[in-house]
């Protein structure tokens, strides 16, 4: 090519377009159309018989910002060193984040909602960013300021409470409203990555009248209690549920009705949700856009006696993961159908960068596998390691997960695929001493390489876990509206 020959750019209408959308703690089985009866969400369901659902999707952190992180970089956290206290900004390569990838080749890059970065006004390779305290502060100039948290109830306070706004008022509608503004607004010589990110169901669970009243009283799911954890859940995986809230205090009608409020904020998020693919149909967007949709970590909601996240249990780690390709019978292979391969956050930004022709495979640094790959039968994992701050680490595989904490040296092993639950612990079990020495011995090898010497002798570390008791409510929310926050919900 001549020096003064300028380079052949594809035209907007080849480069696809990617509309990523997430939630905040939803957990894996809070889809009507993946089997749960008791919820309705018609836009999910649309996702699930247009596209590819991934029904063994985890994130490898079940926390916010770790979770986040590796959607950003495709590496799980312990390579990011942004596990709690987060004592400063991650030591990420702006240039290296899907945004940024995505920028440098030419996309129009755009995050609306909650990012929860830090700093938090870092925009870590996206063009433009409308964050949390964006809408607080347009709250604020309406005169309303003070109205979104006015009921009482913090971060991580469940309650439940219904949310004294009217819906066009809302954070979850004001995401989608914002989002709907890009598309409506964005250069459309360029192609177009947008992160449309909601902060619901993460706690308060607050929705508003009219979607409680869709719940109210309806018969809701028994939360799944084990063998192991009927008479009492070991202390040291209860420290997240005594931490948060007064969880351990809920009686069975209120569960009952935090998990009604929880799912009123999931359907809230998905007839909203319907606006913005209304918009994007209007447009003709379908024809060249590919929808991606999945959560950071899920929420326990009263299995093993467990609230909230930082465990590795399915209803803390498991999370819904849907792709929609768009419009054209070269597609028709991928409708309505499910993967059932182990997936998980990492593997969002390879398959971004694949999808959108701007990966250098040789250069990508990455844990992710391409979604669309595992969907054809091209790739496939064996194994998934996790790890949280907590003192829990897992190892995963396609038959049994294996869950150890460093507080009193606590271990469980699940056969996955028999007992999807979780409701028989096989650690103790004889028959499968063979099962429970490999994964150990296997995690034991992974956290040498990656937790910062913690190995000693080729054991596992172990503590003694004392006063947990006194873990009780130590954080139960109390921001205020008006706190300069990317957590504010």
């Amino acid at each position: 090519m001549k020096e003064n020959e300028k380079k052949d750019v594809k035209k907007t209408e080849d480069r696809p377009n990617i509309l990523f959308i997430t939630t905040d703690q939803q957990r894996f089985d809070t889809i009507n159309a993946a089997g749960n009866p008791h919820i309705s969400t018609p836009h999910l369901n649309w996702m699930c018989d247009r596209g590819v659902r991934f029904s063994r999707a985890y994130t490898t952190s079940p926390h916010c910002v770790p979770a986040r992180a590796t959607i950003m970089t495709g590496l799980y956290a312990y390579h990011n060193d942004v596990m709690p206290p987060f004592g400063g900004p991650p030591p990420i390569n702006t240039t290296d984040t899907l945004p940024g990838v995505l920028t440098a080749n030419g996309y129009q890059t755009k995050a609306v909602g909650k990012m929860h970065f830090h700093p938090m006004r870092c925009n870590f390779g996206f063009e433009h960013m409308e964050i949390l305290p964006d809408y607080y502060r347009y709250m604020s100039k309406t005169g309303k300021g003070d109205e979104p948290l006015s009921h009482g109830l913090g971060q991580c306070e469940y309650g439940p409470v219904i949310s004294p706004l009217k819906e066009k008022d809302t954070l979850t509608h004001w995401t989608v409203d914002r989002s709907i503004d890009f598309i409506e607004t964005r250069d459309e010589t360029r192609p177009f990555f947008i992160w449309t990110s909601f902060s619901k169901p993460h706690p308060p669970i607050d929705p508003t009248l009219e979607y409680w009243s869709l719940y109210n009283q309806r018969e809701v799911p028994e939360p799944v209690i084990g063998e192991w954890s009927k008479d009492g859940t070991p202390e040291e995986f209860m420290i997240t549920t005594y931490n948060q809230g007064c969880l351990s205090h809920l009686s069975k009608s209120q569960r009952d009705d935090v998990c009604r409020a929880y799912y009123a904020c999931i359907t809230q998020i998905d007839y909203n949700m319907g606006l913005l693919l209304s918009h994007m149909r209007e447009k003709g967007l379908f024809k060249n856009t590919w929808i991606i949709f999945t959560s950071d970590h899920g929420e326990m909601l009263g299995d093993h006696n467990m609230y909230s996240k930082m465990t590795f249990f399915e209803g803390s780690a498991h999370v819904p993961m849907l792709i929609v390709p768009p419009e054209g019978k070269e597609y028709d292979k991928y409708r309505g159908t499910e993967c059932n391969n182990i997936t998980c956050l990492a593997d969002i930004m390879p398959t971004c960068l694949n999808i959108t022709d701007t990966n250098n495979e040789a250069d990508l640094k990455t844990d992710g596998l391409d979604l669309l790959k595992q969907a054809r039968g091209e790739v496939s994992r064996d194994k998934l390691f996790g790890w949280c701050f907590n003192n829990q680490n897992m190892l995963l595989t396609k038959q049994y997960k294996y869950i150890y904490s460093v507080n009193n040296g606590g271990e469980l092993l699940f056969d996955i695929i028999k007992d999807p639950n979780e409701c028989n612990n096989l650690a103790d079990n004889a028959e499968f001493k063979d099962v429970l020495l490999d994964l150990k011995n296997r995690l034991i090898e992974k956290l040498k390489t990656h937790n910062h010497n913690i190995i000693k002798n080729d054991e596992l570390p172990k503590s003694k876990l004392e006063n947990a008791h006194l873990q009780k409510n130590a954080w139960p929310g109390f921001h205020t509206p008006m706190s300069a926050c990317d957590v504010l919900h």
